[in-house]
Order: C-alpha cells, then sequence, then structure tokens
C-alpha cells in the first residue's frame, strides 16, 4: 500500500508543476466482496490520466466521471458504487473522492517517512451518504502530528472514521548480478517492491543492467553494509559462487531480515550452511528460522522468469503467513 501512496505522491508532484488540478479516491468502506479492500487509491489529473486503481478496472471510469464535480467545485463527495449488479463481486464500494492538494509539510512528513522507512497511519473521514460533503477529509498522521491532503480543514469526528496502518515499503536485496536477477529485480520492481542489487566489482555490472531497481551497490563482502534491513525486507542470495555465496552469508549473520533466500539445491544449501556454523558458530537459531532454501515455491518453473515467479511468490506466502494452495481448493473468501 505505501508503494502505490508513494507513486500518487510523485504524479501529484508532476501534476503540480504542471498547473493540473489532482483528486484523490479512496476506498473506505466495503459491503460485501470486492476486487481490493478498503484503503486502495487513486490519484486523477484534471486531464483525465490516472495513477494507481481501486478495482481490476471497473470502477475506474466512473470514479473519473465523478472527480469532474470536485475538480470544478473543489468539494469532497462520496461515490457508491453498488458491484452486485454491474460486477458480479457481491460488493458494494464506498469511494471518498476528494481535492488532493498536500502542502510542503504533508510532502516534508511523507519524504521523511520514506528515507526512515517509518510506519504511520492514514485516516479519512466519511460517510455512506452519497453525494458532495464539505468536510470529508483524508490525513497522514505521522510522529502525532495530522498532514490532510488539502490545506485549512480538520477533522470531524462527527463522521465515520476509516483508519489505516501503513508500513513501509517492501524491500527485497538481491545478492548477485547475473541473468536470473535481473529478472527477480524487475518482476520484484512490479509488484512495488523497493529493490536493492549487490554485486560484486568483477561482475561489471550498474543499476542500468537491473529495471526498476533503485539502489545498486558495487560492494565485495568484506566491505558490506546494508541499512534498515527490516521485518519489511526479504534477502535472496544469488552469486552463483559457492565462496561468494558463503561470504556475503557470513557479511549479513547479524541481520534479521523477514526472508532469507538461498538459491541452488538442497545438497549446495547444507554444504553451506554446515561451514558458515563452522565459522560462525555463535550463531542463533533465529537466524535460520528465515532461511529458505532452495528459494522458491515448487511450481515447475524453468526458465529464469518463471524461476523469479516462484521465488517472489514463496517471499509473499512467508511474510503474509499463507500456506499455498489452489484458490479453487479454499473455503470461504478468496483474499482474506
Amino acid at each position: 500500500m505505501t508503494h502505490e501512496l508513494k507513486n500518487i505522491v510523485k504524479a501529484f508532484q508532476v501534476a503540480n508543476e504542471k498547473k493540473q488540478k489532482t483528486v484523490l479516491a479512496t476506498v473506505v468502506a466495503l459491503e460485501g466482496s470486492s476486487y481490493r479492500r478498503p484503503g486502495v487509491r487513486m490519484l486523477i489529473r484534471e486531464d483525465g490520466k490516472r495513477v494507481g486503481a481501486v478495482s481490476g478496472g471497473c470502477v475506474e471510469k466512473e470514479i473519473v466521471r465523478q472527480a469532474q464535480t470536485v475538480f470544478s467545485n473543489d468539494v469532497p463527495k462520496m461515490m457508491i458504487y453498488d458491484g452486485r449488479y454491474r460486477l458480479g463481486c457481491e460488493g458494494i464500494l464506498y469511494i471518498l473522492i476528494e481535492p488532493f492538494i498536500p502542502n510542503p509539510a504533508f510532502l516534508e512528513a511523507f519524504d521523511e517517512i520514506l528515507k526512515n522507512r517509518a510506519q504511520f497511519e492514514i485516516i479519512s473521514s466519511f460517510t455512506k451518504q452519497e453525494g458532495p460533503h464539505a468536510d470529508l477529509v483524508s490525513f497522514l498522521v505521522f510522529k502525532g502530528k495530522k498532514f490532510a491532503v488539502r490545506p485549512d480543514v480538520g477533522l470531524s469526528h462527527e463522521r465515520l472514521l476509516f483508519q489505516q496502518q501503513m508500513k513501509p515499503c517492501f524491500k527485497l536485496i538481491i545478492i548477485g548480478a547475473e541473468h536470473d536477477a535481473v529478472q527477480l529485480s524487475s518482476f520484484a520492481s512490479l509488484a512495488g517492491w523497493e529493490v536493492t542489487i549487490v554485486a560484486a566489482a568483477a561482475e561489471e555490472k550498474s543499476i542500468n543492467d537491473f529495471p526498476g531497481a533503485s539502489l545498486f551497490l558495487t560492494e565485495e563482502p568484506e566491505m558490506l553494509s546494508i541499512d534498515s534491513i527490516d521485518n519489511q525486507t526479504a534477502i535472496v542470495l544469488m552469486t552463483h559462487s559457492y565462496v561468494r555465496d558463503l561470504k556475503y552469508l557470513l557479511a549479513i549473520k547479524e541481520s534479521r531480515p523477514v526472508y532469507l533466500g538461498l538459491l541452488g539445491p538442497a545438497q549446495r544449501r547444507e554444504k553451506l550452511l554446515n561451514e558458515f556454523m563452522e565459522l560462525y558458530p555463535e550463531v542463533s537459531d533465529a537466524f535460520f528460522d528465515v532461511v529458505h532454501g532452495p528459494a522458491g515455491l515448487d511450481i515447475g518453473a524453468e526458465t529464469a522468469q518463471e524461476i523469479a515467479l516462484a521465488i517472489l511468490s514463496e517471499i509473499l506466502s512467508v511474510t503474509r503467513n499463507k500456506e499455498p494452495i489452489m484458490l479453487k481448493n479454499k473455503q470461504g473468501r478468496i483474499h482474506t
């Protein structure tokens, strides 16, 4: 979710430079089922272009149409979309459409959030009555301070409140620079993850070789230093060199990612971890709890692209605490 808001803020800044108005649409409540859950957002520009989505593509055109009155009078409104008769999703969406005019204080706070990988909250006031409501507004809450999406408006506690806890953007650190690392970087960035590539100087690679990567580090294992490895960070070790993998594994021995993937067969994993323990006998059991090797789910992957999908799928299943099954075999709601 945070990466979607990051894209929205970037799009606002571009539109603002062009003197174009922007409107923010947020799903604040849901009755029944829908493609996405409350908290999804979309930015609409005055020229009709949009960033983000609140559904699989069925609701967006109606939101753009309804946003036109918000562009003209700068008054927020509630939109109710009944998917039971239009989509077959058996859900009713309550969507807040409001002017998006964040001031410099909002933008500075959000920039600090991204840099420090901090948690924050978003609060939106809303009603289930369709139509214009001048007092409806969304706030970013950080370090106890509220930053409204438009100036000179307060939060009305007489309205319903949608409150959303936001985690830092999920980060993937790929240690290695071969072809499969390029594919993994590309797929992870498409998922909205922040991707860091770590490669030895001998690889002779740069960030231009990795589509979607946000950071490229040319560092040998002995000099490796990566900030902010937290429970929103996954690491995949895939240098294709046993010796180099071992050295990098030792370099990150004190880190605590949510997932540590090792490329290669089980026999290689056992040899790698055994030698790792010989060199670092004081390693804690918690370190091995996050180790997954061979990395990836068994989906019959053969190509580099398919292997990337298998690894990303396993990371998602671990971070969301879900046992992978076919959805046709799942009882109850599809997405919970």
